[in-house]
């Protein structure tokens, strides 16, 4: 059963220059109710529309588009943006100003927030935590209880794991590996 339907609402999207379309709940699932009004998507690939696939949903402004997928019980809202071959999935969360793009991955109970960034083809899963103004790309991973905040950069193919913070103006890269327990 279809959770979702595209709405009349359009605009641009001022990336791609292509339509991206408002939807509309048609069912009631997770803590949607049916006739709530959700973000934008170029397409119905762009978020999973079938219910018995999770109660994945993008809320408010956000916007969802290119090869973007959110799906599972993943949760986009405020004015986060999805695109490029991006992936967000299980129950992680994007939201506020934050942008997920390029092949990065954003799953488990990761989550993505402020103005914050991830993309390239770096992962951010478990429970880890990217905010503030903090960018995570390249091939690096961040995960398990892992914080990357204020203006901090994780990129290259350097991980930071375990109890882990990166914060400030700190960078970590190159083949580098931040763990604390």
């Amino acid at each position: 059963m279809k959770k979702y339907k595209l709405t009349e609402e359009t605009k641009i999207s001022e990336w791609t220059g292509k339509k991206i379309t408002r939807i509309e709940a048609i069912i009631d699932f997770g803590s949607v109710k049916a006739g709530a009004k959700g973000g934008f998507v170029e397409d119905e690939r762009n978020l999973d529309i079938e219910n018995t696939s999770g109660d994945a949903w993008v809320y408010g402004d956000a916007e969802v588009y290119g090869n973007a997928r959110v799906y599972g019980n993943a949760q986009v809202y405020g004015n986060a943006e999805v695109y490029g071959n991006a992936e967000v999935y299980g129950n992680a969360e994007v939201y506020g100003d934050a942008e997920v793009f390029g092949d990065a991955k954003v799953f488990g109970n990761a989550k993505v927030f402020g103005d914050a960034w991830v993309s390239g083809d770096a992962w951010v899963y478990g429970n880890a935590w990217v905010y503030g103004n903090a960018k995570v790309y390249g091939n690096a991973k961040v995960y398990g209880n892992a914080r990357v905040y204020g203006n901090a950069q994780v990129y290259g193919n350097a991980e930071v794991f375990g109890d882990a913070w990166v914060s400030g103006d700190a960078r970590v890269y190159g083949d580098k590996v931040l763990y604390r327990e």
